[in-house]
């Protein structure tokens, strides 16, 4: 925006005119100044925004973290387990590997030699460890065997997995995947990881990158049908979290979406983030269930029942509370977490639903402070001359949309089954962003989307309390975990 800045002689002319022309000019000026002011309080919140008080993850923070602001009421107690908490330590096993005996070779009171013929007692202690990692070869031999009758040579079938002259097992290959896809090293030192592990004996093992880009590529394609049999379950679901984050492919902005339940994950990799990427995606449409998501517009045009992440609103309303120091925003996020321990407190007992006074009670509370809102921050007005709709402000924004979606927000209140917050969909999208910090953007789109297929069926089989490794092994053994799909 440019700002005409008159001189000495043109404000003296201005002024010579009369009353008429210096106001005008005054005026002109003063809606010069309200214009940056807004400009700079909303370049300023903008600037401000952190991941304490907006969408913007911690990682943006940089080394200048904000101090971060716990909602929990503080309890006086100590950090760490307390008294009463029952603890977890290594056990011993009933019967070991392996046994070692110790024993004495002289009489520490007089120095007489000790034989080894009895002991009166003994102290044990154990030790958990793993022995050398070493590659085992396995010969497959496919027998030939002549025909007595006829003469006909035939020979025994290879099983399915034992395809090549010389190839690595599945075991291998479970590894390879499970460190790329699961602990996210990058594959060239994947590579060298497999080197060391398997070197271990003094061999030289020696494991490309094609040959780990040819694994996950084999792995993925595999595992698409369970991909969609996830799919499938997760759209016959009665509450999704859904989300999605960018993803850097060809140097180009792709998005991968997540839809996620307690115990099921699907992703899939598309250009768009919302619109038709929703159909591509294919969960939404016809789905029936409750839609817990972020309040993006997209998600709102669809025909379901929505449940919005209060999470979410907490960060906003501390931004309002920093921006705005208005009282309401303070207040309403008391409220919501209030809203929750009753939830959590129903829980436990064992109830299905709130009591309807205590509903009535916080409802009431939740109304009275959106009505406050909305009196603190009344609607724009329409400059003479304006084109289009007045713009509001972040907390008119907000005020606005506390009381049209009240239902969404606070669906959790009267619906157990449905989450305060869309923190599972954050995590199942976390580890996404992980991936890209410590190898960079993906290289092809094939990749993309195997790690896609690869992330969810990991991401599943660890919800249902399976290994990462042991389900991938199991996997490409052709005997694969019984995922509850129901």
């Amino acid at each position: 925006m440019g700002v005409k800045l008159l001189s000495e002689e043109e404000v003296s002319a201005i002024y010579d005119q009369g009353k008429g022309p210096t106001v005008a000019v005054v005026m002109s000026l003063q809606d010069q100044l309200v214009e940056l002011i807004q400009r700079v309080n909303t370049l300023e919140a903008r600037v401000n925004q952190n991941s304490q008080n907006s969408s913007k993850p911690p990682s943006s923070d940089g080394y200048q973290k904000p101090v971060p602001k716990s909602s929990r009421e503080k309890t006086g107690l100590k950090p760490g387990g307390q008294v009463g908490h029952v603890g977890t330590t290594l056990e011993r096993v009933a019967k070991a590997d392996h046994t070692v005996e110790y024993w004495p070779d002289h009489c520490e009171c007089c120095r007489a030699p000790l034989g080894q013929t009895y002991a009166s007692g003994c102290e044990i202690r154990q030790v958990h460890d793993i022995p050398p990692v070493r590659i085992e070869t396995t010969d497959h031999i496919a027998l030939q065997v002549r025909c007595s009758q006829c003469g006909h040579m035939t020979q025994g079938d290879f099983p399915p997995q034992v395809h090549s002259l010389v190839q690595y097992g599945n075991g291998v290959m479970a590894l390879g995947v499970y460190a790329t896809m699961y602990q996210l090293l990058p594959i060239e030192r994947t590579c060298e990881m497999l080197g060391d592990l398997f070197g271990c004996s003094g061999r030289v093992v020696s494991i490309g990158g094609g040959t780990i880009v040819n694994w996950i590529s084999g792995c993925a394609t595999r595992l698409a049908q369970t991909q969609e049999l996830i799919k499938l379950a997760i759209h016959g679901c009665a509450v999704v979290h859904f989300d999605e984050t960018g993803l850097r492919v060809l140097k180009k902005l792709y998005w991968l979406h997540s839809a996620s339940t307690d115990s099921l994950t699907y992703y899939q990799v598309d250009t768009n983030r919302a619109g038709e990427a929703f159909d591509r995606v294919g969960i939404l449409p016809g789905f029936q269930g409750v839609a817990v998501h972020d309040a993006l517009p997209s998600y709102l045009k669809r025909d379901v029942q929505h449940a919005l992440c209060n999470a979410h609103l907490l960060r906003e309303l501390t931004a309002l509370e920093e921006q705005t120091k208005q009282h309401w925003p303070t207040q309403l996020k008391a409220t919501l977490i209030n809203m929750k321990d009753e939830v959590a407190q129903a829980v436990t007992r064992g109830e299905e639903r709130l009591p309807n006074a205590t509903l009535a009670r916080l409802e009431a509370e939740y109304d009275r402070l959106v009505k406050r809102a909305l009196q603190s921050n009344p609607p724009p007005k329409r400059q003479p001359g304006q084109r289009g709709r007045a713009r509001a402000s972040p907390a008119r924004n907000l005020a606005e949309r506390l009381r049209d979606r009240k239902d969404c927000i606070l669906r959790f209140l009267r619906d157990f089954q449905v989450p305060f917050d869309n923190n599972l969909a954050e995590r199942d999208l976390r580890m996404t962003k992980v991936k890209q910090k410590i190898s960079g953007s993906f290289r092809s789109l094939e990749g993309a989307e195997a790690f896609a297929t690869i992330r969810g069926y990991i991401s599943t089989v660890r919800k249902q309390g399976y290994s990462a490794f042991a389900a991938l092994r199991a996997f490409l053994d052709g005997d694969p975990v019984n995922l509850v799909l129901g």
